[in-house]
């Protein structure tokens, strides 16, 4: 029993000189906890005064700092000025700005731990891409790649030009004609093989099932020595199966187009009649509106077309709307013309040549124009 007492006093009297050292760090903590209370409660005062809520971005507080230095700057002329508000509001913008950056910065820093233990693809997948050239992160493995494409292309440059200069001095070498005969031999490669697919996709998609001679052979002909038999019999089969380059086909479109709406103008001029009344005159106004608006369609055909069509000499012009308006006016009064010789004149057409009359000379080849005209 005496034992225990004595254990206990004695633990006591140990525990006592450490309890009087930890007093000191108790009241240091309890200081914390006070200041850290009165901050949190000054900086809400200070959210309070620049009218703000906790946890708004940097640019709500500078616009909510420029709102009340407008009113209560002592140099704004505002009824309200008061430069101790303001001293206080500034205080408080700067508090809360600085507040506001630590809590972003921290948010920014826990982004990034966060990034730092999510799972990444290995190392080696990297070296996939950059043709597995360079080492380290991606960013420096990119500018690592982007020197080695640069001293690659500056070495293929000075090979070119030594290539170029060994030609030039020296025609007849066997690295020039290696050169020559290995890029001739990959362009005939590269076609034959791109002809060699064509051919078996369409052989696929059934389009060569429809031809009049399929399953027979060939027929032999004598033609030219110097044509190729192939070309010659491939020609020949399109042809005979009513094949049609498509630049042909749209050629003969526009053609078309364009006489027909020749045709159109001139008829619609001629039901309107002459002189035109009013009315007469706004129903042409709308046919020209129409017929302009029809030209630009058939223009863009015109485009397409210049951008297939193999050869420039085949390139078509645009046509102007305005010059075919004309033209359709000028065809109707010569039109107007020819009619009114013929009516003054009925019985001269069936005289002989001495006996022609200049009227009937004039409406001849008043005639012949128009059909110029219909054919331009």
């Amino acid at each position: 029993m005496m034992a225990q007492i004595l254990r206990s006093r004695l633990i006591n009297a140990v525990m006592i000189p450490n309890r009087m050292e930890m007093l000191p760090y108790l009241g240091v903590v309890r200081n914390r906890m006070m200041s850290t209370h009165k901050s949190k409660k000054k900086m809400r005062e200070y959210y309070r005064l620049l009218n703000l809520d906790e946890g708004c971005s940097a640019d709500d507080v500078r616009e909510s700092f420029h709102k009340l230095a407008k009113q209560y700057h002592p140099d704004g002329g505002s009824p309200t000025a008061d430069s101790a508000t303001f001293i206080k509001i500034e205080e408080a913008y700067r508090k809360v700005l600085s507040h506001v950056m630590e809590q972003t910065n921290a948010r920014q820093s826990k982004v990034e731990e966060e990034e730092k233990f999510k799972y990444r693809t290995p190392q080696h997948r990297h070296y996939l891409s950059f043709e597995g050239i360079g080492f380290g992160t991606p960013s420096q493995r990119e500018k690592q790649y982007r020197q080695f494409r640069a001293d690659r292309a500056t070495e293929q440059v000075m090979e070119y030009q030594k290539q170029k200069l060994h030609g030039q001095y020296f025609p007849d070498g066997l690295t020039v004609k290696d050169v020559r005969q290995s890029k001739e031999q990959k362009i005939t490669q590269a076609i034959e093989r791109l002809v060699e697919d064509l051919i078996q996709e369409s052989m696929a998609k059934g389009d060569f099932d429809n031809l009049s001679g399929k399953g027979k052979p060939l027929k032999k002909f004598s033609g030219c020595s110097y044509i190729d038999p192939m070309t010659h019999n491939l020609n020949r089969i399109l042809i005979d199966n009513g094949y049609q380059p498509e630049w042909i086909l749209m050629q003969k479109e526009i053609k078309d187009t364009i006489d027909q709406l020749r045709e159109t103008i001139l008829v619609s001029r001629k039901k309107l009649g002459n002189p035109m009344t009013p009315t007469q005159q706004k129903q042409w106004n709308q046919v020209c509106e129409q017929f302009q608006e029809n030209i630009r369609k058939l223009n863009k055909r015109v485009n397409d077309f210049n951008l297939i069509v193999p050869l420039l000499t085949r390139q078509k012009v645009h046509f102007d709307a305005q010059k075919e308006i004309a033209k359709a006016q000028e065809m109707y009064e010569t039109f107007i013309k020819t009619k009114e010789v013929t009516d003054k004149n009925p019985n001269t057409i069936d005289q002989g040549e001495q006996g022609e009359t200049p009227g009937v000379k004039t409406g001849f080849f008043s005639w012949m124009n128009m059909w110029k005209f219909t054919k331009i």
